[in-house]
């Protein structure tokens, strides 16, 4: 990836006013971190649109304040937009040290084709977007793919032991937990379902069945002995 390279100014509006920046076409960002002052700052919005859409949140950003021969080595650590436009409010740049590590989330990406989804009839479920890994600023990615080609079978899954990253890089999560798996389509499950409590029904009608047919057995010799003889006289003594 290219080098990404902004230029900010100090900027005297805070609070409120910041939205007349705005109306300028500027977003207040924030400078804080390793070796230095939180400040406040201004950057020019379709600039800072592009280096966002390019560093993430999980590549270096080399920023430049008022023209300065020597720039701020930051990532991004905060976004805010407008939750009905989507457009930018405010940016936070953190200052890292390149010989101390640090924790970022970087995105997870699925390469190949599954065949148990073409084959099979399963459903492709990505149950994890990002992972929490560990290295020095200059060792960072930004992102980690995994090849899904060898999900051959229903129910099968891959997890964060089967990701591969780079040299100096650490995943932090728990290397069972799963990433992707091929699920059964919901109509197969729900079919399954519906079948267990019929089966469940008709066992318990025939255990009834055959209950009923002991009892009715067990009472038909005992009547047969309360009943008196056919001719109505008492047998001779």
């Amino acid at each position: 990836m290219d080098r990404i390279e902004l230029e900010a100014q100090k900027r005297d509006l805070l609070g409120k006013k910041v939205r007349f920046l705005r109306r300028k076409g500027l977003t207040p960002v924030s400078l804080y971190g390793h070796g230095v002052e939180s400040t406040s700052l201004q950057i020019e919005t379709p600039a800072l649109k592009k280096a966002l859409a390019q560093a993430g949140m999980t590549s270096l950003v080399y920023l430049k304040v008022d023209s300065g021969k020597r720039p701020h080595m930051t990532i991004v650590r905060g976004i805010q937009r407008d939750p009905v436009k989507g457009e930018l409010l405010h940016v936070d740049f953190y200052q890292v040290r390149m010989d101390k590590k640090l924790k970022i989330e970087v995105p997870l990406v699925l390469t190949g084709k599954a065949p148990a989804v073409k084959e099979q009839g399963g459903i492709l479920v990505q149950e994890m977007n990002r992972v929490e890994v560990e290295c020095l600023p200059a060792n960072m990615c930004h992102s980690i793919e995994l090849d899904i080609s060898n999900l051959v079978n229903l129910d099968q899954a891959l997890h964060v032991k089967d990701l591969q990253v780079g040299e100096g890089i650490t995943i932090v999560a728990n290397p069972e937990k799963v990433v992707a798996k091929i699920a059964r389509l919901r109509i197969e499950v729900e079919a399954v379902a519906a079948a267990a409590p019929e089966a469940e029904a008709e066992a318990e009608a025939e255990a009834e069945a055959e209950e009923e047919e002991g009892k009715a057995e067990e009472k038909a010799p005992a009547e047969a002995e309360k009943k008196p003889p056919a001719s109505g006289k008492k047998p001779a003594a």
